[in-house]
């Protein structure tokens, strides 16, 4: 077998294409776009090349055929809030040949090595945790788009290699016609109608203004976690650019109490639903699907994320808000489930909150470690 680094157009299309070749018999799989997935590994579209680096290799087996591919990246802003200077693994794909994946984990981390990291994450991305993060254990479901999905078999890979688990992401769905629990409601009510609470959706032309807001929200909400980066404002704008083409502006909430900003919940249409045609491939025929499939409009949407500010947790905010999102969604008649994803077991607030809304479990992904 051969591993080559990915460093032409080449070997960037076989990237993409080892993807297809794995997953060609999986009915569930939904291909990524090749953009996105591109855009992951550009310094001009990704903004965290500016405090790191990243690369990524293709694996051929002895006929020259396509059997697996891996990527690895240092983000400097992370690296070094561990015990030993930690790195990431992500995009790995492979044939079932514990081998093949053996030898891609070793050039992931022998790279890292050579950078003076310790240990390395995987299956993550280089970038935010909503997209291309976790190992898929349970629920193997169509996904939701940016959710990561996998065959069965890559957890023995990961376990018999040596990673261990840091924590698990649990997703839950929401069946948008079934009643939230009454007293559920009666306290989300309740607090939607406070004086000086104001709950308004976001507006494209004024999405510095919302970026700016989530920045605040954010940086404050998830400040108390174990090894929080605070997250940038280029960072933001740039994934609510790339949200643009696919986002419906009354599904993105934000609350504020007496104008200050509070919470939020980033809600999107799956656009999963309407890529599954286009085999990840967005050219002119592919545009066209996707309008075609967003206008006949999509029956999941997905909560990317949600943020309370520390001194407004416990207020019912979140819960306020998933009722401003129904007062919009039940009269369209369009959606049938909501997914909330995902949150790490860590997170005991918003298990709870999932819990109390009534959701039911979807699946479940892992992010491991291994020491060198």
């Amino acid at each position: 077998m051969t591993v080559i680094e990915v460093k032409d157009k080449a070997t960037k299309k076989a990237f993409l294409d080892t993807a297809r070749i794995i997953y060609k018999n999986d009915d569930n799989w939904v291909c990524p776009l090749d953009n996105d997935i591109e855009a992951v590994f550009d310094p001009l579209k990704n903004n965290f090349h500016k405090d790191g680096k990243c690369t990524r290799w293709i694996l051929k087996n002895d006929k020259g055929d396509l059997v697996g591919r891996v990527a690895a990246f240092i983000n400097n802003k992370k690296a070094y809030h561990y015990e030993q200077p930690t790195g990431g693994m992500g995009f790995f794909e492979c044939i079932n040949d514990e081998k093949a994946a053996f030898l891609l984990f070793d050039t992931a981390k022998n790279w890292l090595k050579e950078n003076g990291m310790q240990a390395m994450d995987g299956p993550i991305n280089f970038g935010e945790n909503d997209t291309f993060w976790g190992l898929l254990v349970e629920g193997f479901s169509p996904p939701s788009y940016g959710m990561n999905y996998n065959p069965p078999y890559y957890k023995a890979f990961f376990d018999n290699y040596g990673f261990k688990k840091m924590y698990e992401q649990i997703t839950n769905h929401l069946d948008i016609h079934k009643p939230f629990p009454e007293r559920f409601y009666k306290i989300a009510k309740w607090v939607s109608q406070k004086p000086g609470y104001e709950f308004k959706h976001l507006e494209t032309k004024q999405i510095e203004k919302f970026a700016t807001d989530f920045i605040e929200i954010y940086n404050d909400a998830w400040a108390g976690f174990e090894n929080f980066v605070p997250i940038n404002y280029n960072t933001i704008l740039e994934s609510f650019n790339k949200m643009k083409p696919i986002m419906d502006e009354n599904l993105i909430l934000f609350a504020y109490v007496n104008g200050e900003p509070a919470s939020f919940n980033i809600v999107l249409p799956d656009a999963n639903q309407m890529l599954k045609p286009l085999n990840g491939k967005l050219n002119l025929i592919g545009k066209l699907k996707f309008l075609y499939y967003k206008w006949k409009g999509v029956k999941r949407m997905r909560a990317i994320v949600m943020g309370t500010k520390q001194k407004f947790q416990n207020h019912g905010l979140e819960s306020a808000l998933f009722i401003k999102l129904g007062e919009y969604v039940l009269p369209l008649n369009q959606y049938d489930v909501l997914e909330l994803s995902w949150v790490g077991d860590f997170n005991e607030k918003m298990v709870a909150l999932h819990a109390s809304m009534g959701a039911t479990f979807a699946n479940k992904h892992l992010t491991m470690r291994y020491i060198f």
